[in-house]
């Protein structure tokens, strides 16, 4: 597709992944956080809180927004439309992987339909003859009631609710032809072992994440992530139709460099650490708290698709979103989406102090205004499931 029909389409631009890690992109404002859907969200009495997602999730829309171009070109180059169209019935099977329950949830699923549809028009098929089936996955902890209750009165297919891991297999095989996820592959299956045991290399006392801790808790993280990366591929690799597409969005750092998402993190840890210091929490209450995220750099995520070979990648490509304007707004953002586990493994009576802490300790460590500081990016990455699979 041109990049003039791209801009005329969508009226915005993206950026190779590769040309984007030469550049020199420093975070001067404040960082993105992404959709926890590993992690249980707001409960009943806090989800309309001004603390809650859905009250805090516009970052994530914006990528979903950018991110409908990428999905199109490859669904105008590489769906094969017409094998569809072949079949009887024709239905087109969707699943959303992750879903959450918020104001996102349905917008990318509806994307992809429109898509879908424009594909068909091109192709001079009628788009009312095929008919579109959405699945919505998560976790059980995942408030399917909520999410029911806010579909589309005007939805153009059917709906149905999958609860579960995505880690594993979640439908029969070859019965998929479109893939999607949006956040939650930064979200470990579980914290890695070695983080708890107290005889480890790896034991990360008094911290919640790997940036300043020994590099054998780094790569803890990074053995995780690999693991429940290729279970995640290898699941989809059977459900998905030959040919099928799968799109994510994933939360990415910048290798070699320090990453603003990341320090904010690890400040979280020392913010918990002056709490122990306060007498409102005991050590060993953080030593048994870490967050199950990662978030690799692109070659990183690359060499894994590769390693699977399961997939083409047909595209990957950086989005770069905006900060929030202030850093009370970039603190709202991290505790809609850590407030509840936090609350469940500490307590209710933290979080108020907690939150006012990590905001005064960013502010002290002018991590969000170092330009030696590189500021997190999402990746949008587009697979094709390839014909013939191997090793599966």
């Amino acid at each position: 597709m041109s990049q003039f029909l791209r801009v005329i389409l969508f009226g915005f631009q993206w950026f190779d992944v590769y040309n984007m890690l030469n550049a020199s992109i420093s975070c001067v404002c404040k960082p993105t956080i992404t959709t926890p859907t590993s992690l249980e969200m707001a409960s009943d009495q806090t989800r309309n809180s001004i603390y809650s997602y859905i009250h805090n999730c516009f970052l994530q829309r914006i990528g979903v927004d950018k991110a409908k171009g990428i999905i199109f070109e490859t669904i105008f180059e590489k769906l094969d439309i017409k094998q569809i169209y072949s079949l009887s019935p024709t239905i087109f099977r969707i699943v959303d992987l992750g879903c959450a329950a918020g104001p996102n949830t349905f917008v990318a699923v509806e994307n992809i339909v429109e898509l879908v549809k424009l594909k068909c028009q091109f192709h001079g098929l009628d788009p009312d003859g095929l008919e579109f089936q959405v699945f919505f996955n998560d976790l059980v902890s995942n408030d399917f009631n909520l999410l029911f209750k806010t579909i589309p009165s005007n939805k153009e297919y059917y709906a149905s609710g999958v609860p579960g891991s995505f880690h594993g297999r979640l439908f029969p095989p070859a019965s998929l032809h479109f893939a999607y996820s949006s956040h939650a592959l930064a979200h470990l299956s579980k914290v890695p072992d070695e983080l708890l045991d107290i005889s480890s290399p790896a034991w990360n006392k008094g911290k919640v994440y790997f940036t300043s801790s020994p590099k054998e808790v780094g790569e803890a993280y990074t053995r995780q992530f690999a693991k429940d990366m290729e279970s995640f591929l290898k699941a989809r690799a059977l459900e998905l139709v030959p040919g099928g597409l799968m799109a994510f969005l994933l939360t990415s750092c910048h290798p070699d460099t320090k990453c603003v998402l990341t320090a904010v993190l690890d400040l979280l840890g020392s913010t918990l650490m002056d709490l122990v210091k306060m007498g409102m929490v005991s050590e060993e209450k953080v030593d048994s708290f870490n967050l199950p995220l990662y978030f690799p750099n692109p070659i990183e995520l690359k060499d894994l698709i590769e390693k699977n070979g399961s997939f083409s990648i047909e595209r990957m490509h950086a989005l770069e979103l905006p900060c929030p304007d202030e850093i009370w707004e970039g603190v709202l953002h991290m505790r809609a989406i850590l407030e509840k586990p936090i609350q469940d493994h500490f307590g209710v009576h933290i979080v108020e102090t907690l939150f006012n802490q990590l905001q005064n300790k960013i502010v002290e460590n002018s991590v969000a205004f170092d330009l030696s500081y590189k500021r997190a990016f999402v990746l949008c990455a587009v697979l094709k499931r390839k014909i013939h699979l191997e090793n599966i």
